[in-house]
């Protein structure tokens, strides 16, 4: 036993060794890019930001009625959105089909847009609150921001710079017009230390998914492999009788990882998991075959006139059409948030029948209201839409729905897997579980102290790699 303990402990020594020296500079990189993401997010265009850039919808100029819209589309199923908001100065339907392509109609004269020109381009760009000195960027199919397979159905685009303060540039739909994402400059200088270092977001690997997914598991994989075998190998050392056999580097090397290497452990183990190994966490929203069921209605007819759209409230800036439940619906969007109008708010009867039929067999358990975030309905960035829904079926996956009652629309999906992964992810990878939670300034002070933590542990062990390589 002796014999064989010896041995273990050699491999062991072995394995931390050689994995540290392999992954040591990505958990520097990590926890350093961690710290950058505290402060400056991805960029992406938020409900708020798109509802900034268009103007006032223009009702008065609306000459084709959602019915004539959609014969104009072609459509043989009623789209997967249909909205009617500004496109520049003029009105426009926006139609996403359910195979994910996209369509843009003038609201007055029924045709399609041509596709933009630099000139055109420019011109719709014009239009946006921030525009100063407006210039045309370009043809872009893909880059560093639009490099993910949720802009497909969108490529290419005209890239387009406002000429503000910020920096800003917006991404702009060569097909339809369609504003996909706005950047600005602290995004993009940032986020190289950021996100893009974080994620591993390299283009050309980023743009094929499931060999981005493979790459970040396996080099996520084998640093938690080495981190354990550390954390392990630490206190195997402290059994020595001394606060630590080391001098220098090592010295600090093995008591930090004594006290943080749970810290690393954890941190590594539940970023692995954020990449849903072998799919063991379930989605986060509705598929097709879902939406279809609780819309009611697949053909491609729409009964309300201009008359009855006359009705939104002043100031909108777009108006979402949309059936629940075999009954249409109007959701207004403006700068004082969404809400269902022109006579259409949904029944709470329609809403649960609706949403009943989504997981046919099963039998909805409970209806909660929520009125406060809680431990599953929350947003680490700011405060989730409230009051909200939640139905919770006894279907084997064990689903909840979380539904705007106000408008119908379908905010989240969740089942047991998803809950776990709360958990897993969530409370472990970014601390936001328990009182921390409740306090952003108190959460945030941990993940620092412990971020610092964990690069001193990465820091001193990449020295005492590069120390060993140089004797080899």
């Amino acid at each position: 036993m002796r014999g064989l303990r010896k041995r273990l402990k050699r491999w062991l020594h072995l394995g931390h060794r050689w994995l540290g020296i392999a992954t040591g500079l990505f958990v520097v990189a990590w926890f350093a890019s961690g710290l950058v993401m505290l402060t400056v997010g991805f960029p992406v265009l938020t409900q708020a930001e798109r509802v900034a850039a268009s103007g006032p919808l223009r009702l008065d100029a609306v000459r084709l009625t959602p019915q004539a819209a959609l014969e104009r589309s072609g459509a043989s199923a009623f789209p997967d959105t249909l909205t009617l908001a500004m496109r520049g100065p003029e009105p426009a339907y926006w139609i996403t089909q359910g195979d994910g392509r996209r369509l843009a109609l003038s609201a007055a004269t029924g045709a399609p847009f041509p596709p933009l020109t630099a000139e055109s381009a420019a011109a719709l760009a014009a239009t946006h609150p921030l525009a100063r000195r407006v210039a045309d960027l370009g043809p872009v199919t893909r880059d560093q921001w639009t490099v993910t397979a949720r802009y497909d159905p969108l490529r290419p685009f005209r890239r387009v710079a406002l000429g503000d303060v910020a920096g800003t540039e917006l991404y702009l739909s060569v097909a339809t017009g369609e504003l996909a994402l706005d950047t600005t400059r602290t995004e993009r200088v940032w986020n190289w230390a950021g996100s893009v270092l974080h994620w591993v977001y390299l283009t050309p690997l980023r743009a094929r998914a499931g060999l981005w997914q493979d790459v970040v598991l396996w080099i996520s994989g084998i640093t938690l492999a080495g981190a354990a075998s550390g954390y392990a190998l630490g206190f195997v050392r402290l059994m020595r009788g001394r606060l630590t056999p080391y001098r220098g580097f090592a010295a600090w090397h093995h008591l930090a990882g004594v006290a943080g290497g749970l810290v690393v452990v954890t941190f590594l183990f539940s970023g692995w998991l954020s990449m849903n190994p072998r799919g063991w966490f379930g989605p986060r929203a509705p598929d097709a075959a879902m939406r279809a069921a609780y819309a009611g209605q697949a053909a491609p007819v729409f009964p309300l006139g201009l008359d009855d759209l006359a009705g939104a409230p002043a100031g909108s800036v777009a108006l979402d059409l949309a059936w629940i439940g075999g009954r249409p619906v109007v959701v207004a969007a403006g700068p004082g948030g969404t809400a269902a109008c022109c006579g259409t708010v949904p029944a709470p009867a329609t809403i649960l029948a609706a949403a009943g039929a989504m997981l046919p067999g099963a039998r909805l358990g409970a209806v909660t209201r929520l009125t406060a975030p809680d431990a599953y309905w929350y947003d680490r960035h700011g405060a989730p839409p409230l009051p909200t829904l939640r139905l919770a079926f006894d279907d084997p996956a064990g689903t909840w729905f979380h539904i705007d009652p106000a408008t119908g629309a379908i905010l989240g999906r969740t089942d047991r897997s998803g809950r776990a992964n709360r958990w897993l992810f969530d409370a472990l990878h970014t601390l936001d579980a328990g009182p921390l939670a409740q306090n952003p300034a108190a959460r945030l002070t941990v993940i620092v102290a412990f971020s610092a933590l964990g690069l001193v542990i990465a820091a001193s062990g990449t020295v005492l790699g590069w120390r060993r390589l140089r004797r080899a």
